[in-house]
């Protein structure tokens, strides 16, 4: 399953999906009570630290007053992935960082999903396919997350 020509050819093989729609994170006060805004989307992350509030949801959720001007899109790593398991998140983001395409993770109990701008989502695409990872077939309603596609349609 390695491709040839790989520079680490012990990185996971893994399968990934688009999900629909652009996706917004925003920083709130730590004090700051949950928006109501926040609670609906495929994907949705809501972390409180002693320094800040983290939301994560579809953009179209955020108020204009606190959109933050850079869209991202949604990569679902296909699990789940027993905690035992351990370099899923690595072998992913990996190529990605190697090439200085940003990205944002959030984990849950089964799966990963990495966020990266709009703007890196072709380059982000093409250079993971190139790592061997897998684009599965899109969720109805996603981005085209070929390195063809329009991500922001």
């Amino acid at each position: 399953m390695n491709h040839a020509g790989d520079p680490n050819p012990q990185r996971r093989r893994l399968e990934f999906r688009c999900l629909p729609g652009l996706y917004a994170i925003v920083r709130l006060q730590p004090q700051a009570v949950i928006p109501e805004w926040a609670g609906t989307g495929a994907l949705v992350s809501i972390t409180r630290s002693a320094d800040e509030l983290s939301v994560v949801c579809p953009a179209e959720n955020v108020p204009a007053s606190l959109r933050p001007p850079q869209c991202w899109i949604c990569l679902k790593l296909e699990g789940p992935f027993p905690f035992s398991l351990t370099g899923v998140l690595l072998s992913f983001i990996e190529p990605l960082s190697d090439n200085a395409v940003p990205i944002f993770a959030v984990s849950t109990y089964d799966t990963d999903y990495v966020l990266v701008p709009q703007e890196f989502s072709k380059k982000a695409i093409s250079l993971l396919q190139q790592a061997g990872h897998q684009l599965g077939p899109a969720t109805p309603g996603a981005n085209s997350c070929s390195p063809g596609g329009n991500p922001a349609s």
